[in-house]
């Protein structure tokens, strides 16, 4: 029967209870009350049954009860209901149980928390990277148990844009990397991975490339001093040698700037995470910029934009650095007829500083890779302009050391645009 077909026939029975207590009453002369005795027993039925419903439900591996009309029909409806949430549990405990089962063979360690920060669940690499032991520790506060500062930040400012990657201090000082990715309705997945080799390796690197430029600066500075020395005879030299001479000295000129941007580098990289105290006045620093430029490119348009004279915790160097890659870039890869923007500039809460050009532009597909050390969109190109290939490397450098970003919107045939992105100061 269904629900509609219910419904009426309980309807029926109601009005056929009404006027058969009516009847009988009207025969013995008290209508009303055999109508109110009529709806008291027929409530007393519907409790009964409301009564089997609810000792029931508090036994639900049992088979329903039996009945009629309506209410057997809602006892139907609550039984099919129960059957389709016990098949969701069941499917959704072995999606959990799989996820559990691939997450138990990783080396990372992997740990379930809720909506409150309560441990649900951890692999085995957990406890061998961050001391948790599953199920001991099952509806602990993670935060009670792993005190690292670094992480409850992290954890508790709840911006996971960007994995945190911090040192752990013990009888040898490991490095971490933590993600955490938000599943499900406010639960939690923390990964925890040992980076500690990777880290030491990128040190070795950098400590490589820096020593290795240091070294060669010497031999290099006497070279280019000899060949200076030779082409400063000027008549007395032969003249087949000249021409090779300056070729070499150009070559090492070149060489020098190369070493020079790297060891920058290698000291930029080196510092990052030091805190900057310095209030740096960037209006005023492009405007000196403007004026240097105007010296070595007195031919060339070089506009500046100042819309606010906000300054920044900086370090004037490295920033001076950045801005004037950035510039020189533009200058490099642009015409004599094209005019060079640099701007600072508050725009939706943050302050940019970015340098604009009406150049070539530069092909969407080189975009991702364009910060990389030695990356060239153009070999030719760059050679002919004398580049080194790591001034965005130290200009990207530069940006993460000053919690800024560094934004990259070029298009073929009408310019690129650099910025870098600080978020509002706290001065």
């Amino acid at each position: 029967m269904n629900s509609s077909a219910s419904w009426l026939a309980e309807l029926r029975r109601l009005l056929f209870v009404v006027l058969a207590a009516a009847l009988l009453g009207w025969m013995f002369g008290r209508p009303l009350l055999f109508v109110a005795l009529g709806l008291f027993l027929l409530c007393s039925w519907w409790l009964g049954q409301m009564w089997r419903i609810w000792r029931w439900l508090g036994h639900p591996e049992e088979d329903p009860p039996e009945s009629h009309g309506i209410w057997g029909n809602i006892y139907d409806r609550i039984y099919h209901l129960q059957r389709e949430n016990r098949e969701a549990r069941r499917q959704l405990q072995s999606s959990v149980d799989y996820l559990q089962d691939s997450f138990a063979s990783m080396r990372e360690g992997v740990v379930m928390i809720d909506e409150g920060g309560s441990i649900q669940w951890s692999n085995a690499a957990s406890e061998r990277l961050l001391g948790l032991k599953y199920p001991a520790d099952r509806g602990q506060t993670l935060l009670n148990l792993v005190r690292l500062p670094e992480f409850h930040s992290y954890f508790i400012e709840e911006d996971f844009s960007e994995p945190l990657q911090m040192a752990v201090a013990g009888e040898q000082e490991r490095f971490f990397q933590i993600e955490i990715t938000p599943f499900g309705d406010g639960d939690r997945l923390v990964f925890v991975r040992d980076v500690t080799a990777l880290v030491k390796l990128e040190h070795m690197r950098r400590d490589f490339v820096g020593n290795v430029s240091h070294e060669l600066r010497t031999p290099l500075t006497v070279i280019i001093g000899y060949i200076d020395t030779i082409l400063a005879t000027g008549s007395r030299l032969e003249k087949p040698l000249v021409k090779p001479l300056k070729q070499m000295q150009q070559q090492a000129q070149r060489m020098e700037t190369l070493l020079k941007d790297l060891l920058w580098l290698s000291r930029i990289e080196s510092v990052k995470t030091e805190q900057k105290t310095d209030q740096i006045d960037v209006a005023s620093m492009i405007e000196e910029l403007r004026d240097d430029l105007k010296n070595t490119y007195p031919e060339r348009a070089v506009v500046v934009q100042i819309e606010t004279r906000q300054k920044v915790l900086g370090d004037y160097r490295e920033l001076r650095s950045a801005l004037s890659n950035l510039a020189l870039n533009a200058l490099k890869y642009s015409t004599d007829e094209v005019e060079v923007t640099l701007r600072w500039a508050e725009v939706e809460g943050e302050y940019l500083l970015s340098v604009t050009d009406q150049g070539i532009g530069i092909d969407s597909i080189h975009l991702p890779r364009l910060t990389e050390r030695f990356y060239r969109v153009d070999d030719s190109r760059s050679t002919n302009t004398g580049g080194t290939g790591l001034g965005l490397a130290i200009v990207k450098h530069v940006a993460a050391a000053h919690d800024a970003e560094l934004r990259i919107d070029s298009r073929m045939g009408r310019g690129s645009t650099f910025t870098i992105a600080f978020p509002s100061p706290s001065l």
